[in-house]
């Protein structure tokens, strides 16, 4: 597969330029101190990097940018650099010389956790199949609510076809963690007014009333909330002690355990998949840089969750809470299979917005694919290749390394 540009959305990465500068300006290696200087110096950029990108993020969180997919993908954007600065430390000579071998056990530790991360890029790609299928209802109801000509009316037959495919899509929509076995259980909410439930459920198909995908990649068991939960676990910032014996390591791993639960929960919290859930507490040191923009970003996701209307959505994009809208309007406007002349415009109206909704999330959904699948493959690339590098530097940890290594997750499937 061809790389991605995500490291030409921002440019070069932070710590690739410092490292640059560091390599002209430092003149001799053997030098303790130069040495010593040199590694500040890739540690603070590198803290300095993951600061200033959540920065750009929170500051477009600001409009109604934030959780689009552009907005998804700027983000991936930011942990692709992230994680590949922290690559670059991690496989530093200057970094891992002096590091004795039972630190490695924090290296292990975050690698563990993306073991985890590959599960969940799973599972966002069932999600956005799941989307897909979304997209192919809203056609339907394209097709039979937007007339041939202006005066062309409505016929019984194509409101009756459009209700179906609005009932089928306002089930589809719904987050249902009550249903058992795939099938959805009845909910006080749908595109329709209050009380139509029940015909909601009994006129959509066999196939929408089950959320699950046949393709789906991971177990019926499996769950998302408990895979973040599992991400975080024993996330705890590292004491000064512990940054020492590492020659500073301990901080950017902590920093970049950060980075992966939080990009990991914002793709839990955005798109649709098993047994999501947003409720996660965080909390950061203050005195690190990144830490502000980061909770602006995670208090305004969670802000967002609790609003009425989304509580029980089947994801947090921008683009659901349009499509919603939207349907939930020509659901009122067409539920006695007529349309009345002077409501005529409202319904192009609304058609109108919803066929822009749905091709700007066909013209999304093809590049976040992408993007999750490269986050896939460099989660375990950089997991490979330091595992590797720490085995070379510290043999007596070789059966640990080992064991941590033999964890097989295939990449995200439906690679056609």
């Amino acid at each position: 597969m061809p790389p991605t540009d995500y490291q030409g959305s921002f440019g070069r990465s932070f710590l690739s330029l410092r490292r640059d500068h560091v390599h002209t300006t430092t003149t001799t290696t053997t030098d303790v101190l130069a040495r010593t200087s040199s590694q500040d110096l890739e540690l603070q950029a590198f803290q300095k990097c993951v600061a200033d990108l959540f920065i750009d993020l929170s500051s477009s969180s600001s409009t109604d940018d934030l959780l689009s997919i552009s907005w998804i993908r700027k983000l991936l954007d930011v942990f692709l650099i992230c994680k590949e600065d922290f690559r670059i430390l991690v496989l530093s000579d200057r970094l891992n010389a002096d590091i004795p071998a039972s630190s490695n056990r924090l290296v292990l530790d975050f690698f563990d956790r993306c073991v985890k991360a590959l599960d969940v890029c799973n599972a966002i790609r069932d999600g956005i199949d799941q989307i897909r299928q979304w997209t192919i209802l809203i056609d339907i109801v394209l097709v039979a609510l937007r007339p041939s000509s202006s005066h062309f009316a409505l016929g019984e037959g194509h409101l009756r076809r459009a209700n179906k495919a609005l009932a089928d899509l306002a089930i589809s929509m719904l987050d249902d963690k009550d249903s058992v076995g795939g099938v959805f259980s009845h909910r006080n909410r749908s595109f329709g007014r209050h009380g139509n439930n029940n015909n909601i459920h009994r006129s959509s198909s066999p196939a929408t009333r089950h959320f699950r995908s046949l393709s789906w990649s991971v177990s019926r068991t499996w769950s998302a909330a408990k895979q973040i939960q599992a991400i975080g676990n024993n996330l705890v910032p590292p004491k000064t002690s512990e940054i020492a014996a590492t020659n500073g390591l301990a901080l950017p791993i902590y920093t970049m355990n950060s980075v992966l639960l939080v990009v990991m929960w914002v793709l839990v919290a955005a798109v649709p998949c098993q047994d999501r859930g947003v409720q996660h507490h965080f909390s950061f040191p203050r005195n690190l840089p990144w830490a502000a923009p980061v909770m602006s970003i995670c208090d305004r996701i969670m802000e967002e969750s609790k609003k009425k209307d989304r509580r029980n959505s089947n994801g947090l994009l921008m683009e659901f809470e349009k499509i919603e809208r939207c349907a939930r309007a020509l659901s009122e406007l067409t539920e006695l299979n007529k349309v009345e002349d002077d409501k005529m415009d409202e319904v192009r109206e609304n058609v109108q917005e919803l066929d822009e909704i749905c091709r700007a999330i066909r013209e999304g959904l093809d590049p976040l694919e992408k993007q999750v699948r490269e986050v896939f493959r460099q989660i375990v690339r950089s997991r490979t290749e330091s595992l590797d590098r720490l085995l070379l530097h510290s043999p007596s940890s070789s059966s640990s390394s080992s064991s941590a290594g033999t964890a097989h997750h295939p990449p995200p499937h439906h690679q056609k």
